[in-house]
């Protein structure tokens, strides 16, 4: 069976639903699946299953900016690869986005399964409704990857959806050789944007006491205001943008990952992943999150936006062992129920099922 995996985002820029897409790519591709990712890459594609469909465009989206390709160029690529490629099933992520994956909703020239990552209101979904809706119809499966997607998109589409956790590669995280620490140890990672909420745990961190450090990954339009403002502080050090191999040292070696976004989180693979390599998970109280992590049995969850609750959680996670043991007991066992693998061979019963359709 030959499945085509498309994904509208840039593959070269990192990403929720990008390492979802490479991830799931890669397993199915050791379990014998022959396999092909179609994306917009802006740099060399990180893996040889992948055709480029050129650089991308920084798209503003959900409090966001997202890497789109909707220029003509990407999308004649798109149509050829499909063409050559003559997958068995093709399977789009984020479907409606504007690129390749409306593209291959147009074409449609095998069995399509589009799998819906986004959690909360589109402006683009209103304003585009009945067109949308149509779009939609030509899909054969309808994915969704939370309640609060699928939510989301039953909301503006209409339709049914199977429900189907977002993966992660257990072993990555389990297995990573930690980073060297001096003492107790916060990693935060992810776009330096309001809604991921750095600037809440930076703001808490005037609470904790001094022997603290506090890993901050990554990059974002936030970073030089919340570097002028913290960059005095010791404490912190600024990491940049990080490969995956480094993000997972960081979780193992970090005794605290912390999440304080605001909004805008469908799922939580990121908690997951940091419940994999061991550290105790302090996050923010959203729906997307409580899709993984459960207050005070696999994680501590604090009220968005709440500096001081924020502060006294991270306490407790760093200070008190027994609290630590039992966290980080649970966390194990509980990303290991969002393995890839497992997510894998949900798809592939659906790809098998889907391959003999007709296109119409």
């Amino acid at each position: 069976m030959r499945v085509g995996l498309v994904c509208p985002y840039s593959l070269t820029i990192p990403g929720g639903v990008q390492a979802q897409v490479m991830g799931l790519a890669r397993t199915l591709a050791g379990m014998g699946v022959d396999v092909r990712v179609l994306a917009p890459c802006d740099g060399p594609p990180p893996d040889a299953c992948v055709t480029p469909l050129g650089a991308s465009v920084p798209t503003a989206s959900n409090g966001s900016v997202a890497p789109l390709a909707p220029d003509p160029a990407a999308q004649l690529r798109t149509i050829r690869a499909l063409r050559d490629e003559a997958f068995d099933v093709i399977h789009l992520h984020e479907p409606l986005a504007p690129g390749p994956t409306m593209t291959a909703l147009l074409f449609r020239n095998a069995p399509l399964v589009g799998t819906f990552h986004r959690a909360g209101d589109s402006l683009a979904y209103t304003l585009t409704r009945p067109g949308v809706r149509w779009l939609a119809k030509r899909l054969d499966l309808r994915v969704a990857v939370s309640r609060d997607a699928l939510e989301t998109a039953r909301r503006a589409l209409g339709g049914t959806y199977d429900l189907l956790f977002n993966g992660i590669d257990v072993d990555r995280f389990a297995k990573a050789v930690p980073a060297p620490t001096t003492g107790p140890t916060i990693f935060f990672v992810g776009r330096h944007e309001e809604r991921k909420g750095l600037a809440v745990l930076l703001d808490a961190l005037r609470l904790l006491p001094p022997e603290v450090t506090v890993w901050v990954g990554g990059t974002g339009p936030q970073t030089e205001e919340l570097r002028a403002r913290h960059g005095g502080d010791p404490r912190i050090e600024w990491l940049g943008r990080l490969s995956d191999e480094e993000v997972a040292a960081r979780m193992r070696g970090a005794d605290v990952f912390c999440a304080p976004s605001l909004h805008g989180e469908s799922f939580g693979v990121v908690l997951l992943e940091a419940m994999a390599a061991g550290a105790v998970v302090v996050a923010s109280a959203l729906d997307g999150y409580a899709n993984v992590a459960t207050h005070d049995v696999d994680a501590l969850l604090t009220p968005p936006g709440d500096a001081e609750a924020l502060a006294a959680a991270l306490e407790r996670a760093l200070h008190d062992g027994a609290l630590r043991n039992r966290l980080v007991a649970a966390a194990e066992q509980r990303a290991q129920e969002f393995s890839m693998d497992r997510l894998a061979e949900a798809y592939v019963a659906r790809y098998e099922r889907l391959a003999g359709l007709p296109v119409g």
